[in-house]
């Protein structure tokens, strides 16, 4: 079965700066593919080379079995970004903005479809205006409909709901769920973990340009999974401080290995006699599983948590 999306060992540097190293995955048809990563990971830079804007030093990347390359205009049909930069012709209203991206991929009456579009990103009170007229958070909905009006195969999704509003990132997400389950692959990049956690079938996670993790959502998860406590209190005993995790504010972050570790917990807070405000306990998410792969304390080599067969 051809995939969606394949990268195969792709490199890209940028002077000092090794943006892509050595980076091979591939997504197939149908899927909801998460790609996380801190800033400057590397993941506009590989959606680039999808598009076609940044040529890889070596390597290769296909869209639909079509070389972003050498087989670009066939890749590029197949192919629909939302990109993180909001750009926009500033004299043009949103439906012509729709129309013209539509006759970029050699498509006419398509009205029905571009109204489809507004309705379901709340932008059909707004097709006449202009779009210099919009705020910020409306002209990223315009981005996403440009994106879709030629109803592409892959829809690549680059931070998309960065600076809008909560109603529109549920509508948005309402959609593009209903998208994917017509049968359009999505590739997301995202810094709201709890969207991936929530939609995403499997996750590739970057750091410094190369893959630290691939691997289906739940098995991602489970080599991680233990109990988090959230804890805000006045201190920590000196005997817990090596397991605090993170800290956020007045609370801390514990890892217990097991259940009846709170017990010992409780115990050396009793012992010191320090008062506890409150108390949560949790069970570990991508969140603090992408803290532990990109973060300076990892302790668990990429290696061993990357999916053998991508």
């Amino acid at each position: 079965m051809t995939c969606a999306v394949e990268f195969q060992a792709v490199s890209r540097r940028f002077g000092e700066l090794q943006a892509l190293d050595d980076v091979s995955f591939k997504i197939a048809p149908g899927e909801f593919f998460g790609l996380l990563g801190p800033n400057g990971a590397g993941k506009t830079t590989l959606i680039s080379v999808l598009g076609g804007l940044v040529r890889p030093d070596s390597g290769r990347a296909f869209v639909m079995g079509h070389d972003v390359t050498t087989d670009y205009l066939n890749s590029r049909h197949r192919l629909g970004v939302v990109p993180q930069e909001v750009v926009f012709d500033p004299f043009l209203t949103v439906r012509e903005t729709l129309r013209f991206q539509a006759g970029y991929f050699g498509l006419r009456r398509v009205d029905d479809w571009i109204d489809e579009i507004l309705h379901h990103l709340g932008l059909s009170d707004k097709a006449d205006k202009n779009m210099r007229t919009l705020s910020g958070g409306m002209k990223r909905r315009v981005l996403v409909g440009q994106a879709l009006v030629h109803k592409p195969p892959v829809i690549v999704l680059d931070e998309p709901t960065a600076g809008v509003d909560v109603e529109l990132r549920h509508a948005l997400w309402t959609f593009i769920s209903g998208l994917n389950k017509e049968g359009h692959t999505i590739l997301l990049t995202t810094h709201y973990l709890q969207e991936a956690e929530m939609l995403c079938d499997r996750i590739a996670m970057l750091k410094s340009g190369r893959v630290v993790a691939l691997d289906h959502k739940h098995r991602l998860l489970s080599p991680f999974e233990m109990i988090v406590v959230r804890l805000t209190a006045t201190r920590v005993p000196e005997s817990w401080q090596a397991r605090i995790r993170q800290t956020e504010g007045q609370s801390v972050l514990i890892e217990l290995q097991r259940f009846e570790e709170l017990e010992t917990l409780l115990a050396a807070l009793r012992a010191d006699n320090i008062a506890i405000k409150d108390l949560q306990i949790e069970q570990t998410d991508l969140e603090q599983v992408f803290l532990r792969l990109t973060g300076s304390d990892q302790k668990q080599p990429p290696e061993k948590i990357r999916e053998g067969r991508s």
